[in-house]
């Protein structure tokens, strides 16, 4: 059966405030899911979307799939006991940047490194919303918020510098106002086996209005972002006319045609590419230059869950009981009458 959005969307009212990035993400999704169904011949029924608590951890209400509303920063601990349980399911996360990485972030660091096969969607608003404005593991530093009326004194997590250092296999980044993209995110999650990481940068209008807009403003968004996609030169610019390159070590945006610099020198993304030395590089890129999208790191290992059924199987086999019956039957025994 083909699906569409339509088919991936409740009956419930959505709930968050009128022009909050949460609903782009949740659109960006229910597009995306129909792919990922046809791509991994999945029916609907083997979706499962789970969250802990906050705004974005809303969002199985939105999804006419299976779904489970944790609690607070216990997203990742649920998911992962999911997916090792029913491994044949298509596992959904949906968590904050406060959920995930501050009361939850040792169940976030451990489901990367154990490169569990889970789609973990980070909305990062760089605030905690539901419980009105205080700052979070994300925030800027010097950020103003209730709880720092003087300014934060903390330097803030970058979730892909956290995956990297999780030994991650998979890490996005997209912005609210590019479904498009975003939709690419999903479905190579979704085809990625592993741990895969999508950070989702969302403006949240209430508490932290403009928090990424230096980026997403559609005046500068060209020249302040770059899309990467595997096998494509790293070019951006409104007229298509800037690019990465690599010199002494230490990433490098230039005008092509300028300064002797041409298409020739400008990298090309591999996000294949198994040290994690370019991608964390590009993870990290802001000032001069450009902020990184798309798919930054994808590539191929083992995961936990394939792990976990492959020991039990292997223990099973070499087994001498396999049942309660036959344990229960085993060693000395007797029968009282």
């Amino acid at each position: 059966m083909k699906y569409t959005a339509q088919d991936f969307k409740s009956n419930q009212e959505v709930r968050w405030c009128p022009g909050c990035g949460d609903h782009a993400v949740l659109a960006a999704l229910q597009r995306a899911l129909p792919a990922v169904s046809e791509a991994l011949d999945l029916a609907k029924e083997k979706f499962v979307v789970v969250s802990g608590i906050g705004c974005s951890s809303r969002l199985p209400y939105y999804m006419d799939t299976f779904g489970f509303h944790g609690i607070h920063g216990r997203a990742t601990a649920l998911s992962t006991g999911l997916k090792v349980a029913r491994p044949e399911l298509s596992v959904w996360q949906a968590c904050g940047d406060g959920d995930a990485l501050a009361i939850g972030g040792n169940h976030f660091i451990h489901a990367i490194r154990r490169n569990v096969d889970l789609n973990i969607i980070l909305f990062n608003n760089q605030i905690y919303g539901l419980t009105k404005g205080q700052y979070s593991p994300t925030s800027k530093f010097g950020a103003i918020t209730k709880t720092s009326p003087y300014g934060t004194v903390e330097n803030p997590f970058t979730p892909g510098q956290l995956v990297i250092g999780a030994r991650g296999t998979f890490f996005a980044r997209g912005l609210d106002v590019d479904i498009k993209t975003n939709q690419e995110i999903f479905l190579a999650a979704a085809l990625h086996k592993g741990a895969s990481v999508c950070e989702m940068l969302v403006n949240c209008m209430i508490f932290n209005d403009g928090a990424h807009a230096a980026i997403s403003a559609k005046e500068v968004r060209a020249d302040k972002t770059i899309t990467l996609r595997h096998g494509e030169k790293m070019i951006f610019g409104a007229n298509n006319d800037k690019g990465i390159v690599l010199e002494n070590g230490v990433l490098k945006a230039v005008t092509i045609g300028q300064d002797g610099y041409t298409l020739d020198d400008v990298l090309v993304h591999d996000a294949h590419r198994r040290d994690s030395f370019i991608h964390s590089m590009l993870i990290d890129m802001k000032d001069d230059l450009p902020v990184a999208l798309g798919v930054i790191r994808d590539v191929e290992d083992t995961t936990y869950d394939a792990n976990v059924q492959k020991q039990l199987e292997e223990v099973s086999a070499a087994a001498k009981v396999h049942s309660v019956d036959e344990l229960l039957h085993s060693g000395s025994t007797w029968e009282v009458k």
